[in-house]
């Protein structure tokens, strides 16, 4: 008995052009940059002459899975969106905004190609979805390895504006963040410890969408920044590891306030109780909702979509860092690096 035939073919199958025939046509419709795809480097326009620049590698089985424990399989648009969100979020955190982007990918020689088909789709959908109408995907790399990677470097303009750095925060001002807490980890959560996601309702099934495509509000670092935000960064790795982040580049204590931040963990209570854990160990050390952390002077009236959640206070002669109602908090969430 003969091996049934593969109906789509695998990377290994394909030269590096055909793969690339695939992906160029998914990536036409966002705009066109000065140079695109076809020379040894794409052209992007810088409007003042300043550029931002970000880059993120994903890496199966480190950052991404392409089959959880409880049985969701990520698709390729998942990973390709996951990718962009996470670039795009550290474009928004510095106050500026996307204006183009390219993508190396490394690819085992028996990854299916349409799973590469569906992520660049899943790029082109975060893109439009998100609110990044000016960003353009100018070409990139591929290559063949035994991992799985995604690497996505993103290009952003300031508009005329300075960077807003995790710098300048100062005693006295209102610390705030836009977009959510604690639900891309509950749906880590649920996706590794959770029921079989078919047998989840639809409030779990939209926690484990938002850790798979997760949704920075883009808006709001320009707005924060047009609105003298004196600090600003990206929540990716948990509130109090970024919180003790800014603290410390700032040399000030940023104390949160704990009534918030345990609204925010009611807002968790369905998965926490199919996963009996505790919401807000999600709020307080849950990374990748990719929300942003800001302090704003206290004269400051806060942009739309961010919310009081603290004030900062001098570090008392210490490094800086953060606290919960007075309280020096650890700055526990998540270590690339660790075991």
């Amino acid at each position: 008995m003969t091996d049934s035939p593969r109906l789509q073919p695998r990377v290994g199958d394909l030269s590096e052009g055909e793969l690339l025939d695939r992906i160029f046509p998914r990536l036409a419709g966002l705009g066109d940059p000065i140079l695109g795809p076809g020379d040894d480097a794409a052209v992007i326009a810088a409007p003042d002459g300043r550029v931002v620049v970000s880059t993120d590698t994903q890496t199966e089985g480190q950052d991404f899975r392409l089959l959880w424990p409880n049985g969701y399989r990520s698709s390729g648009a998942d990973v390709g969106w996951k990718a962009a969100a996470q670039n795009l979020s550290d474009i928004n955190a510095m106050g500026a905004v996307a204006t183009g982007m390219v993508v190396s990918l490394t690819l085992p020689p028996q990854t299916e190609a349409v799973w590469v088909d569906d992520l660049a789709d899943g790029l082109v959908e975060a893109i439009r979805a998100l609110g990044a109408p000016g960003c353009t995907v100018a070409g990139g790399d591929l290559g063949r390895g035994s991992e799985l990677s995604v690497t996505v470097t993103v290009l952003g303009s300031l508009e005329g504006r300075p960077p807003v750095l995790r710098s300048g925060a100062r005693p006295g001002d209102t610390v705030a963040i836009a977009g959510r807490l604690g639900t891309a980890a509950a749906g880590l959560s649920l996706l590794e410890h959770g029921p079989r996601y078919g047998d989840l309702g639809p409030a779990l099934r939209e926690a484990v969408r938002f850790h798979c495509r997760p949704w920075p509000p883009l808006a709001a670092g320009p707005a924060a920044a047009k609105a003298g935000a004196s600090a600003l960064m990206d929540l990716s790795d948990g509130l109090l590891k970024d919180g003790d982040r800014l603290g410390r580049a700032s040399g000030v204590v940023l104390d949160l306030d704990e009534p918030s931040l345990r609204a925010r963990a009611a807002l968790l209570s369905e998965p926490a109780g199919v996963l009996g854990a505790d919401p807000l160990a999600w709020v307080l050390g849950g990374g990748e909702d990719h929300g942003l952390l800001a302090a704003f002077p206290p004269a400051s009236q806060l942009p739309r979509g961010f919310a009081a959640i603290g004030s900062v206070v001098p570090a008392a002669g210490g490094p800086g860092g953060v606290a919960v109602a007075g309280r020096p908090a650890q700055p526990s969430g998540w270590d690339h690096f660790a075991r």
